[in-house]
């Protein structure tokens, strides 16, 4: 390929990017949805693919781009112009757990289960369940937390408290199945879990879906018929 053909394709690839981004709007950096991050890649591919085609000329690379920029900036103008359009390109916030509870229809849908839930928790700084009221799966994966009032963050000094040790919450229980190596690690053997099951009026543990010990704050416990 000739380097001056090149570094043309390339110099107009680069400030159509550039122009794409600023009439469109920086979430397409962000990647804000789903709709968006697919609209990166398209337009990436598109300027990769074009440059290093012999057969693809400078005036197919600005009509290829521009084209991708105009429907894009439809796309964006009818979603923030009409509520219809905007649900369903940009989608709408899932609750994942309510009033405290872990919501198994809305993890099925969101095509999550419990150790992912578990996982993006952690990355927010809940260790625990039991600590969530509400927790929202936004359009762009992210999540949302609203803590118990328990919960939320105060500073021991507002209070003149003296500190507590900080306890890792651990799974005992995960859909149904029980994670021995967890409760082996606790000290404790099959009798104490039944025991503490049955302070919730469960006898069976394939009828848990989450039960979790926290160490000064007993056991949490989720039925699967919640």
């Amino acid at each position: 390929m000739n380097i001056v053909h090149l570094t043309v394709e390339l110099v107009i690839g680069f400030f159509f990017l550039f122009i794409i981004v600023i009439i469109v709007g920086r979430k397409i950096i962000n990647q804000i949805t789903p709709f968006t991050f697919i609209a990166a890649i398209v337009l990436g591919e598109l300027l990769g693919n074009a440059l290093y085609d012999d057969n693809v000329s400078t005036f197919y690379i600005i009509y290829a781009m521009s084209l991708w920029g105009i429907l894009l900036f439809i796309i964006e103008y009818l979603g923030r112009k009409y509520l219809f359009f905007r649900g369903i390109f940009q989608g709408k916030p899932t609750a994942l757990i309510r009033n405290g509870m872990v919501d198994r229809e809305a993890l099925r849908k969101s095509k999550m289960n419990l150790n992912e839930l578990q996982s993006l928790l952690r990355q927010s700084e809940t260790f625990s369940v039991r600590e969530v009221a509400y927790c929202y799966l936004e359009s762009n994966g992210s999540i949302s937390i609203l803590k118990k009032p328990q919960y939320q963050k105060t500073t021991l000094e507002d209070f003149n408290l003296p500190g507590k040790p900080a306890y890792v919450p651990v799974t005992l229980i995960r859909d149904g199945e029980v994670l021995w190596d967890e409760l082996k690690d606790l000290g404790h053997d099959e009798s104490w879990l039944k025991w503490q099951l049955l302070a919730h009026n469960v006898s069976d543990y394939k009828d848990v879906f989450l039960a979790e010990w926290l160490e000064n704050d007993g056991i949490f416990v989720q039925t699967i018929q919640h």
